[in-house]
């Protein structure tokens, strides 16, 4: 679906530089100091309107979140979100997350969040897939040892091949789950598609892995 241009997007985030870096890459094996208070960081890809990161932030507020996302119509929704909220612990990169090696260094980040990617389905876009090898090895440059990777999709084919390239991969898968909302894990933090998903009695497949690095 195509989003509607919105003509204060990039205007608002020019305004609040403390909270959307457009140069994140400056950042790169500089996030500790850049925080400035020796908290785990967090990292979720394709942060979209926003309010899964904000819940979560507000959740944990001894934790960095930083939310990616190449679009700005929807950075600009989770950054109106953020400014009403007032959360602190939050930043948005807009980038494209093929280059997300030019963002963070060796052991900067502690957990990654890959919420409802695109699945792409045909096999010619198998390394576009958010969970590929190609992905998992990037992923691996800056994860730190026994970091979490943790996955949510409606897409059972999806999901099937991510457990299986996540477990060739260097990862040691610590829970699935193929219907949570059966499970009632009222530790999840849903996204906007999620709600919708589960309103319409969608399945919701879950996993949870580790980063042993030399597996």
């Amino acid at each position: 679906m195509r989003l509607r241009t919105k003509p204060k997007a990039l205007e608002t985030m020019l305004k609040n530089p403390n909270i959307v870096l457009f140069k994140p890459e400056n950042k790169k094996d500089k996030w500790n100091l850049y925080f400035d208070n020796n908290r785990p960081v967090y990292v979720e890809l394709g942060t979209g309107k926003g309010q899964f990161i904000l819940n979560n932030a507000k959740r944990n507020p001894d934790i960095n979140f930083i939310g990616i996302d190449s679009k700005n119509e929807v950075l600009y929704m989770a950054l109106k979100k953020i400014l009403i909220e007032d959360v602190k612990n939050i930043r948005l990169l807009p980038f494209n997350i093929e280059n997300i090696n030019e963002v963070f260094g060796k052991n900067e980040i502690d957990r990654l969040f890959i919420n409802f990617p695109d699945p792409w389905p045909k096999a010619r876009h198998e390394k576009r897939r958010l969970t590929s090898k190609r992905f998992l090895e990037k992923y691996k440059d800056f994860l730190k040892d026994n970091s979490q990777i943790i996955l949510k999709t409606d897409n059972r084919p999806f999901f099937d091949y991510s457990v299986e390239e996540i477990e060739t991969s260097g990862f040691c898968i610590t829970d699935i789950s193929y219907d949570l909302v059966k499970e009632k894990d009222f530790e999840n933090i849903p996204t906007e598609y999620e709600e919708k998903f589960m309103e319409k009695g969608v399945k919701i497949n879950r996993l949870k892995s580790l980063y042993i690095s030399g597996k």
